[in-house]
């Protein structure tokens, strides 16, 4: 891991510090993706029988996963995967519930009464990657917000393995949660059937859920389509911040910076400290533990663009942090709470020793689907929220017509706009001539 002092750096040389793993976007993927995205969009089912033949090297007769598939899935998991995931579901579950959005009237003047009513969006794509590895912790914390929010059709897409069936955990976990139907399909091309729809996969209205660098490209090109469908957010590889100071323990921290390292090298982990011993000793201990993971290749990778930095105390780390945006930000210091109120920008935040980012990427009730790449500047996690659209809604009385209206009618001659101002003037006309 490359070691910082930030007190040394000039402006350009913080920026370079903290930046990310470039992340690519050649023209290579962009047309490839391109080319999958057209392909989908002109010949449907057809096309993803032969990209599932072509990059998963599998034949496929139906690309719906059936009742029997799920059954079959159950039946070959162990109990207690099982009862994990139903577990962690109820927690992410009572969360989600507490925190979501709820109706709004507010009575703004006298006959003037505004709201915000809640609508689910209709239908909604779910993806959830097995490339490296199954990810059933994505389905649960992309299905129950969905389910939550009350979507009509909840689809999810994830990739078909060597023997034809889709994982089983993801499968269970898909079910357990509420998904109304799942499909044997991986990639970018999984993006453009639920973007545009094909026979079997119904156009989705939003699509949510992580993916390699391919996924990723997809989502920012049907994004950008009229004819496609929103997106959750932009995404970029996993990445975790880590604020400690002397009292932590190293042992502790060199897990939670190995536990983001090993998701892929291109992965980013920083740990932001005032203890110049505390950087030696969580340096030693990353060495130490990384022999012991089955993924130390990848990690190592990680770690190859991974930074410890050392700042002059705790409001300088919280400096850097904030510059850095993190995707997952842990605080392990002696009075971590007294750090939240200056944390500006993170996708979610873990407070104390024993308090692992693990714990939230699974069970503790909040959501793993993060901003990452900075995004955390202006982005929030996937909730409840991503999975409803809020509308507005205003009643007025002819008094509160009356009261208002010519405060619209100054602005709107303001604006030369005369159809606005004549629409309110119009009105209170009328009142006046009924007096």
């Amino acid at each position: 891991m490359k070691r910082i002092d930030w007190k040394t750096l000039d402006e350009m040389g913080r920026v370079e510090a903290l930046a990310r793993p470039a992340q690519s976007r050649a023209p290579g993927l962009r047309q490839g993706v391109e080319a999958i995205v057209a392909e989908v969009r002109a010949r449907g089912d057809a096309a993803l029988f032969e990209l599932t033949a072509r990059y998963d090297g599998v034949e496929l007769d139906d690309l719906a996963v059936t009742a029997e598939e799920f059954d079959a899935a159950e039946a070959r998991l162990p109990a207690e995967l099982k009862a994990a995931v139903l577990e962690a579901a109820g927690r992410i579950a009572s969360f989600h519930r507490e925190t979501a959005p709820v109706p709004v009237a507010v009575e703004t003047a006298p006959g003037v009464r505004v709201e915000r009513v809640l609508r689910p969006i209709r239908r909604v794509g779910l993806y959830v990657p097995a490339g490296g590895a199954p990810l059933p912790s994505t389905a649960i914390m992309l299905g129950v917000p969905a389910t939550i929010a009350g979507c009509r059709e909840v689809l999810l897409c994830t990739p078909v393995q060597a023997n034809g069936r889709c994982d089983d955990a993801v499968l269970f976990a898909a079910r357990a949660v509420g998904v109304h139907r799942v499909f044997k399909v991986g990639g970018a091309q999984a993006i453009a059937a639920m973007a545009y729809g094909t026979a079997s996969i119904a156009r989705c209205d939003k699509l949510f859920g992580p993916g390699n660098a391919w996924v990723t490209e997809a989502k920012l090109q049907v994004a950008g389509d009229p004819a496609g469908a929103a997106i959750d957010m932009p995404a970029g590889p996993s990445e975790v911040l880590v604020i400690a100071d002397d009292s932590a323990d190293p042992r502790f921290v060199a897990a939670d910076l190995l536990s983001q390292a090993e998701h892929g090298p291109d992965s980013q982990v920083l740990l932001v400290s005032p203890s110049s011993g505390l950087l030696d000793r969580v340096e030693a201990e990353v060495e130490s533990q990384l022999g012991l993971l089955p993924r130390a290749n990848i990690a190592g990778m990680a770690l190859g663009e991974s930074r410890l930095v050392l700042v002059g105390g705790l409001d300088e780390a919280l400096e850097v942090s904030n510059r850095y945006a993190p995707e997952h930000l842990i605080v392990q210091t002696v009075e971590p709470r007294a750090l939240l109120d200056g944390i500006e920008s993170a996708g979610s935040v873990f407070l104390g020793e024993w308090t692992p980012e693990s714990i939230g990427d699974y069970c503790s009730g909040s959501n793993h689907v993060l901003p990452t790449y900075g995004y955390a500047r202006s982005y929030s996690g996937v909730s409840v929220a991503s999975f409803q659209k809020q509308v507005t809604v205003q009643e007025l009385t002819a008094d509160g017509l009356r009261g208002i209206g010519p405060c619209a009618a100054i602005l709107a001659e303001a604006e030369q706009l005369e159809a606005h101002r004549r629409a309110v003037t119009l009105r209170l006309a009328a009142m006046d001539a009924v007096a």
